[in-house]
């Protein structure tokens, strides 16, 4: 009888107080939605010690206590959890949808992307918006979610220069992904539309509009809504 042989996660200490756990080397929906099962579980054993829980594409880093929890100790819960992950199923996924106004003022590089997949603007939104992404993992700015599930034809390259400055709300592609800027930072990737809404801010009580494992869908919307729901959003 064949059957696929199971890879072990690979380990490895960062630093004093972290061990980083890997589940593979490609960016793979299976692989992440092992890193994201795994994640839950972990936080479902409550283990005395553990600080913080961060999931990648392809790795969890536990930041932890070395007085209350060793290494060891937590290599031996995740071989533990190991030979039960395959039969935990995932619990609902939330869908956040995002609101976003495409090209123009909001989407200077849409002509990049146009000339990039031989498509007029209304089919590259279409491909875009068409999609729900998971969000594979968070990070580089407060909020930035990198997101799988691009349509091959929209994939471009990155800028050749990138920006000083992207505004927060941006909405960009890179090679074969797409995600959001959360607040005005550099970047290099092609910019194709804007959403009105505040992806991070630090004073409300839950600062992100979505985590990793989560699924984003976005909403093509006029520039008039926009500006409505940005006026909404202030308020």
């Amino acid at each position: 009888m064949n059957s696929k042989r199971k890879e072990r996660p690979v380990y490895r200490l960062a630093g004093d107080t972290g061990l980083s756990v890997e589940f593979g080397e490609a960016i793979d929906p299976d692989i992440n939605k092992k890193v994201r099962t795994m994640a839950a579980a972990v936080k479902n054993r409550k283990p005395d010690g553990i600080i913080e829980i961060i999931p990648t594409y392809r790795s969890l880093l536990f930041i932890y206590d070395p007085v209350r929890i060793k290494p060891k100790h937590l290599m031996a819960l995740i071989e533990d959890l190991e030979s039960t992950i395959d039969t935990v199923g995932e619990k609902d996924v939330p869908l956040i949808e995002i609101p976003v106004c495409y090209g123009g003022e909001f989407g200077p590089d849409m002509d990049n992307v146009k000339a990039s997949s031989n498509l007029d603007s209304e089919e590259v939104i279409r491909l875009h918006s068409q999609p729900e992404y998971p969000i594979y993992m968070v990070g580089f700015t407060p909020g930035f979610a990198f997101l799988g599930g691009l349509n091959e034809k929209l994939f471009t390259p990155r800028l050749k220069t990138p920006r000083l400055v992207v505004p927060a709300g941006s909405v960009g592609i890179a090679n074969n992904q797409t995600g959001m800027y959360p607040i005005d930072s550099p970047g290099g990737w092609q910019i194709i539309g804007r959403t009105p809404l505040t992806l991070f801010a630090p004073q409300r009580k839950k600062p992100f509009l979505y985590k990793a494992g989560d699924k984003i869908k976005f909403i093509p919307i006029s520039q008039d809504q926009f500006e409505q729901i940005k006026k909404e959003e202030n308020m």
